[in-house]
């Protein structure tokens, strides 16, 4: 990264309408491929963001880069270029992404079949197989701090049963989590939903779990058609 760029790292975009007015039009959001790179926290991430600026009616363009997370002030992906300034990490659902960094990294079917080959997947060899041990063992680490690495498998999918039990009941009926205005919550669940929803794994029982809850995935499928099919 250059050093004429100043670093912000933002945990949210709280943008009010006057900064709106002096949102420029080329801003650029970076992030991993998505067809052949990225995994499932990262296009968790990535969803939520654009989401979030969609919502807020901000132009950006994406810009696919097979070596994005390095390029990040804070080593995650997305984060965007507005004008000097990169704004890196919209602060995810916690209990989300531990999951899904649970599942991506630690359930050795998963990783062996989907993790390892897409992480390597733009770095030649052996570069690839470095850097994907080296996530590896961050991701790990990370989890262990938590206490998430002497989890099960069984009772990490009992944590995403009641961490949906407990969007579902916030949510009700409603639109959106405040009722008829969506905000940084809804682009955050929209982006890990959609990403569950979406992502092939050799065992989704995430994707199961979520879909017993019918409001959650009708609040993923409204933000879908309502900001993104536009593009379409």
């Amino acid at each position: 990264m250059s050093s004429d760029h100043q670093t912000s790292t933002n945990s949210s975009f709280d943008l009010d309408s006057e900064a709106r007015e002096i949102w420029p039009d080329d801003v650029k959001l970076y992030q991993p491929y998505e067809v052949e790179q990225i995994l499932l926290p990262d296009n968790a991430h990535c969803l939520a963001v654009q989401a979030y600026l969609k919502m807020l009616g901000l132009k950006y363009t994406v810009d696919f880069r097979k070596n994005a997370e390095y390029m990040s002030p804070s080593n995650r992906v997305p984060f965007i270029k507005v004008g000097q300034f990169l704004v890196a990490e919209l602060d995810p659902i916690v209990k989300f992404t531990q999951n899904k960094n649970y599942i991506t990294w630690c359930d050795p079917t998963t990783y062996r079949e989907v993790t390892k080959v897409r992480h390597g997947a733009v770095a030649p060899w052996p570069l690839n197989i470095y850097l994907t041990y080296k996530k590896k063992l961050t991701v790990q680490h990370r989890l262990k701090t938590l206490k998430w690495l002497e989890k099960s498998l069984d009772q990490v999918y009992k944590d995403v049963d009641k961490c949906c039990q407990s969007l579902s009941e916030r949510l009700e009926k409603n639109n959106f989590f405040f009722k008829d205005k969506p905000t940084e919550l809804d682009a955050l669940l929209f982006g890990h939903i959609y990403a569950v929803l979406t992502t092939p794994l050799p065992n989704n029982r995430f994707a199961s779990t979520i879909r017993a809850y019918p409001n959650l995935v009708e609040h993923c499928t409204r933000i879908e058609q309502t900001y993104f099919k536009k593009d379409s």
